[in-house]
C-alpha cells in the first residue's frame, strides 16, 4: 500500500495505456470479421476514401492553425524566476498545446478507421442475426471509447508527470505550474475539436440534406438508393460528423474536466500521504479506473436473439459500469483524501467528495434518461410530432421546435439541483469533481454513442447492395437505437460541459484575482448580454453553412439525374466523388467563422476589457450555450425519429401511414430542419462553452487584476512594500511567503 502511495501518480497513465491497449485488441477482432461480397466491399471503400479525404484536408488547414497558435502561445510571455534565472514556461505550454490538438486529431482518426470498417462488417453480420450486428458495431464503437479515453488519461497522466520533472525547482511552486502549463494540452484539445465538430458537421449535413430533398423527395427513390449521388457522400459523413468529431469533443471534455478539477484542488491545502496531491490526483484516477469500469460495462452489452430490446442491452452496459464507478469511488475517496478539505474557505470533509461525485453520475444518468424520453421512438413526444405531421409540413416543424424547446426545462432544472447540490457538499471543488464523475464513464458513453453512425452506414451499405430485406430491417432497429443513442450522448456532453465550464470559471475567477462578478457594473452587464448573444450567431453561422453547401449538393445531384443518362434504370454510375468533394471543401471552407469567434472573442474582450467583463462574458455563453445545445439536439433527434417512426407504419386517427405518404413527407421535411440542429449547431455548443472558459483561463495570469504576468506581479508587490515600509505597514506586508527575502534582494 505504501509502495502505491509513493507511485500512485504513475498509475494513472497505466491506466490510459491499458485502455488503448484493449482498444488494439478489439480494433484486430473487427478487422478480422468477414467484410461480404464484392459489392458490399466496393462500396465501403468509397465511403473509407471519402471519410480520409476529408481527413487529410481538414488536417492540411489545422496543421497551419495549430502551428500558428503555438508560436504565439512560445511568445505569450509567462515568466518564472529561480534562483536569478528566468524560465519561460509559455514555450512549454506551447508544446502541450501542439500535443494536445495532436492527440484530439488522433483520437479522431481512431474512431473514423475502425467506423468505416465495421459498418460494412455490421451489414454482413446482420445477413447472420441481429445479435451478431450488434456484437460488431458495438465492438467498433468501443474502439472508439477506449481510444478517446485511453488518449485522454495517458496524455494528461504523462505531461503532468513530465512537467513537474522540468518544474521541479520552482518548490512550492511547482504543482502549481505544471497544471498551468496543462491548459495548453486542454487548450490543443478542445481547438482541433470545435473545428472537427462544426466542419464534421457542415460535411455531414450538407450530404444528408441534399441527399434527402433530389432522392427521397424529389426522385421517390430510397434514402440509401445505389442511384442517388449524394448518399456516399451521406454515409462518409455519418463517419466525419458523428464519429471523428464527438470523439474530439468529448476527448476535449474529458481532458477539460480533469483540468478544472485539478486548477482547483491544487488550491486545498492538505496534509495526505500522496505529497499533498490527493485532491489533484483524485479526478484523473477515477478517470482512470473508470475506463477499466467501462471495458466491464461492454461485457454486459449482448442479446438473445432477434426479438430481444437493443436499448436495454446498451442501457444494462451504461448502468452497470456507473453503479461500479459509483461503488468503487467511496473506496478511492476515502483512501485518498484527509478528512477534512478546506477550498478558499470552504470547510468540507472526504465523504462530502464522495456524495460531489454521485451527485454527478446521477445528473449524466438522468439526463440521459430524460434525453432519450424526448427523442425516442413511441415515447410522447415524438409521437406528438408525428401525429401533427398528418397535417403538413408546417405543422411537423411546430410540434419539432415545441419539443425541442419544452426538453430544456428538466435537464435545466436537473443540471441546477446538481450545481447546488455538490457545492453544498464539496463546494467549488464539489461542482468540479462532480463533472469528473460523470465524464469517469466516458468510455462507455461514446461507445454506445459512436455505434450508431457505424449501423447507420450498415443499414445504407445494406440498401446499396440490394440485400434481402430482413438484413435493412436488423440495421434499421440498430440505427433507431443508434438515433436514440446519439441524442442522449448529445445531452450527456452537454451537460458535463456546463458542470465543466461553472469549474474552468471558478478557477479563472482565482487566477485573474476577480473577487466576484457584479453585474450592476455596466460593462459587465454588458458583457453578459454580448456572451448570451454568441451562440446564437454561432448557430446562425454553422446553419447557413449548412444551408448552402446543401445548395451546391442539390445542383450537383440534379445534375447528374439530368446529364448522365442511365441512372435511374441502373445502367450508369453516379459520379460519387463529386459529391464527396462539395461536402469536403464546403467544411473546410465554413468551419473557420465560427472556430475563429470561439476563439478570438475571449482575448479581445479579456486584453480590452479586463477579467472582471470576461467573466460576464463567460457566464453568458455558458447559459445561453447550455440552452441552446439542449433545445437543438433534442428537437433535431425527435425530428429524425419521427420521420423513422413512418418507415415502420404509425397509426394516425385510425388509418396506418408508411413511406412516401404525405405525412412521412411532411416528416422528412421536419428530419431535414433538424439534421444541423442537432449533428452541426447543436452539438457545438458544449465545445464553444468550454473553449471559450480554457482560452479565459489561458490568459488569466495576463489579465489579472494589477499584474499581466508573475514577474509583474512580483514587481507590484514589491513596490507595494516599498510604501508599505514608508508608512510603517513593513511588518504585515513581509508577512507574504518570499516578499521579505524578495525586497532584502531588492
Amino acid at each position: 500500500m505504501e509502495f502505491l502511495q509513493t507511485n500512485l501518480i504513475y498509475v494513472v497513465p497505466i491506466l490510459g495505456l491499458i485502455g488503448i491497449l484493449v482498444m488494439i485488441s478489439k480494433s484486430i477482432w473487427v478487422s478480422k470479421q468477414p467484410s461480404g461480397d464484392e459489392k458490399m466491399t466496393e462500396l465501403a471503400g468509397y465511403i473509407a476514401d471519402g471519410a480520409m479525404a476529408f481527413l487529410k484536408a481538414e488536417w492540411r488547414v489545422l496543421s497551419i492553425f495549430v502551428l500558428f497558435a503555438g508560436i504565439l502561445l512560445a511568445y505569450s510571455g509567462s515568466i518564472h524566476e529561480v534562483n536569478g534565472k528566468e524560465i519561460h514556461s509559455s514555450w512549454i505550454i506551447s508544446i502541450a498545446f501542439v500535443i494536445g490538438a495532436v492527440f484530439s486529431a488522433t483520437a479522431g482518426y481512431i474512431g473514423m478507421r475502425v467506423a468505416t470498417k465495421a459498418n460494412v462488417r455490421t451489414t454482413h453480420a446482420a445477413r447472420t442475426s441481429l445479435k451478431q450486428a450488434l456484437k460488431v458495431s458495438f465492438t467498433g464503437g468501443t474502439v472508439m471509447g477506449l481510444g478517446v479515453a485511453g488518449l485522454a488519461v495517458l496524455g494528461l497522466g504523462g505531461l503532468f508527470i513530465i512537467f513537474l520533472s522540468i518544474f521541479a525547482d520552482l518548490g512550492e511552486h511547482t504543482v502549481k505550474t505544471a497544471i498551468e502549463v496543462l491548459t495548453g494540452f486542454s487548450l490543443g484539445a478542445e481547438s482541433i475539436a470545435l473545428f472537427a465538430r462544426v466542419g464534421g458537421g457542415i460535411y455531414t449535413k450538407a450530404a444528408d440534406v441534399g441527399a434527402d430533398l433530389v432522392g427521397k423527395v424529389e426522385a421517390g427513390i430510397p434514402e440509401d438508393d445505389v442511384r442517388n449521388p449524394a448518399t456516399i457522400a451521406d454515409n462518409v459523413g455519418d463517419n466525419v460528423g458523428d464519429v471523428a468529431g464527438m470523439g474530439a469533443d468529448l476527448f476535449g471534455s474529458y481532458v477539460a474536466t480533469i483540468l478544472a478539477t485539478m486548477v482547483l484542488g491544487q488550491e486545498i491545502i492538505v496534509t495526505d500521504n500522496f505529497g499533498g496531491m490527493s485532491p489533484i490526483l483524485l479526478p484523473m484516477v477515477i478517470c482512470g479506473l473508470g475506463i477499466i469500469f467501462s471495458i466491464i460495462g461492454t461485457w454486459f452489452v449482448t442479446i438473445k436473439d432477434e426479438t430481444s430490446n437493443v436499448q436495454n442491452a446498451l442501457n444494462l452496459g451504461n448502468w452497470s459500469s456507473i453503479v461500479i464507478t459509483g461503488i468503487a469511488s467511496y473506496f478511492i475517496v476515502m483512501w485518498m483524501l484527509p478528512e477534512t478539505l478546506n477550498l478558499r474557505g470552504y470547510e468540507f470533509s472526504s465523504i462530502n467528495v464522495f456524495y460531489a461525485i454521485i451527485v454527478g453520475l446521477v445528473v449524466g444518468t438522468i439526463m440521459s434518461i430524460v434525453t432519450e424520453y424526448y427523442t425516442a421512438m413511441g415515447k410522447a413526444p415524438v409521437d406528438s410530432i408525428v401525429q401533427q405531421s398528418s397535417t403538413g409540413h408546417a405543422t411537423n416543424i411546430i410540434a419539432g421546435l415545441s419539443v425541442g424547446m419544452k426538453s430544456t426545462v428538466i435537464p435545466i432544472l436537473v443540471l441546477a439541483a446538481g450545481i447546488m447540490t455538490s457545492y453544498y457538499f464539496a463546494g467549488l471543488y464539489g461542482v468540479a469533481i462532480a463533472a469528473a464523475g460523470m465524464m469517469a464513464t466516458t468510455a462507455m458513453q461514446l461507445a454506445i454513442d459512436a455505434f450508431g453512425p457505424i449501423a447507420d452506414n450498415a443499414g445504407g451499405i445494406a440498401e446499396m447492395s440490394q440485400l434481402p430485406p430482413e438484413v435493412r430491417e436488423r440495421t434499421d432497429n440498430l440505427d433507431a437505437v443508434g438515433n436514440t443513442t446519439a441524442a442522449t450522448g448529445k445531452g450527456f456532453a452537454i451537460a458535463s460541459a456546463a458542470l465543466t465550464s461553472l469549474a474552468l470559471f471558478a478557477a479563472f475567477v482565482g487566477i485573474a484575482g476577480i473577487d466576484a462578478i457584479d453585474i450592476y457594473k455596466a460593462p459587465v452587464l454588458a458583457g453578459l448580454f454580448v456572451g448570451g448573444m454568441i451562440p446564437f450567431i454561432f448557430s446562425a453561422l454553422c446553419i447557413q453553412a449548412v444551408g448552402r453547401a446543401a445548395m451546391d449538393m442539390v445542383q450537383e445531384v440534379r445534375r447528374q439525374f439530368r446529364e448522365i443518362p442511365g441512372i435511374m434504370e441502373y445502367k450508369a454510375k453516379p459520379e460519387y466523388e463529386k459529391c464527396v468533394a462539395i461536402s469536403t471543401k464546403a467544411s473546410i471552407r465554413e468551419m473557420m467563422l465560427p472556430g475563429a469567434i470561439a476563439l478570438i472573442t475571449p482575448v479581445v474582450v479579456g486584453f480590452i476589457f479586463g477579467p472582471e467583463v470576461l467573466g460576464g462574458l463567460l457566464a453568458g455563453v455558458t447559459v445561453s450555450g447550455v440552452l441552446m445545445g439542449i433545445f437543438q439536439s433534442n428537437a433535431g433527434g425527435a425530428w429524425d425519429n419521427a420521420k423513422k417512426s413512418f418507415e415502420k407504419g404509425v397509426l394516425i386517427n385510425g388509418e396506418m401511414y408508411y413511406k412516401k405518404s404525405e405525412p412521412h413527407k411532411a416528416s422528412v421535411t421536419g428530419d431535414t430542419v433538424g439534421d444541423p440542429f442537432k449533428d452541426t449547431s447543436g452539438p457545438s455548443m458544449n465545445i464553444l462553452i468550454k473553449l471559450m472558459s480554457i482560452v479565459s483561463l489561458v490568459i488569466a495570469p495576463y489579465i489579472a487584476i494589477n499584474a499581466t504576468t508573475p514577474t509583474a506581479q512580483v514587481k507590484a508587490k514589491t513596490e507595494h512594500c516599498q510604501t508599505a515600509m514608508k508608512s510603517g505597514e513593513m511588518k504585515a506586508c513581509c508577512a507574504k511567503p518570499g516578499m521579505a527575502d524578495r525586497f532584502k534582494q531588492k
